[in-house]
């Protein structure tokens, strides 16, 4: 969780001190072409850039409800029945802080800058949303979710105690055979 909030921190400073807002820069255009930018934006909406009507809106209630998450992950992170639980809830947890507290709180928005270049699947969309280290972490996080709930916690077997009963006869050799 540290890791990812001082990560994540970290590159949107460098991109808010070096580049302009609305600028971008193309990273290894020798071997990738246009695929791979840097582009400083301020989203003061949720995912996608989707939000309420008003701005101040906006910040009060994505922080309300980054503030529940935080709660209901560390609940969850409590709850933990394994490692990879644990490390997708700390994922999560930096995400939502990085994101959503540290950012609404102090800018009243979240710094978005990393951009890249997606296949023609969906009409009119050249490009995927541009994104963050935050948002990376929650993806990964719910990736590693999904293949514990598939492979890893679906597949235990119960937990059988061996109790003996008090009628039960106990069986024990004689030590002079």
């Amino acid at each position: 969780m540290v890791a990812v909030i001082a990560l994540d921190q970290l590159t949107k400073y460098l991109v808010r001190m070096k580049l302009p807002l609305g600028d971008y820069v193309t990273v290894a255009e020798k071997w990738f072409g246009q695929i791979f930018q840097i582009h400083h934006l301020q989203n003061t909406g949720a995912a996608f850039s989707l939000s309420l009507p008003n701005p101040a809106w906006n910040q009060y209630f994505f922080v309300g409800i980054s503030v529940l998450a935080v709660i209901f992950i560390l609940w969850l992170l409590v709850r933990a029945t394994n490692k990879v639980q644990v490390v997708a809830f700390g994922l999560v947890l930096g995400g939502a802080i990085g994101n959503n507290l540290i950012d609404r709180l102090l800018f009243g928005a979240v710094t978005d800058f990393i951009s890249v270049d997606i296949p023609n699947i969906i009409p009119g969309m050249d490009r995927f949303p541009v994104f963050n280290v935050a948002d990376s972490a929650i993806f990964i996080a719910m990736c590693l979710l999904i293949v514990d709930i598939l492979f890893l916690s679906g597949k235990k077997k119960p937990h059988q105690e061996l109790q003996a009963s008090p009628d039960a006869e106990i069986y024990l050799p004689d030590k002079e055979q």
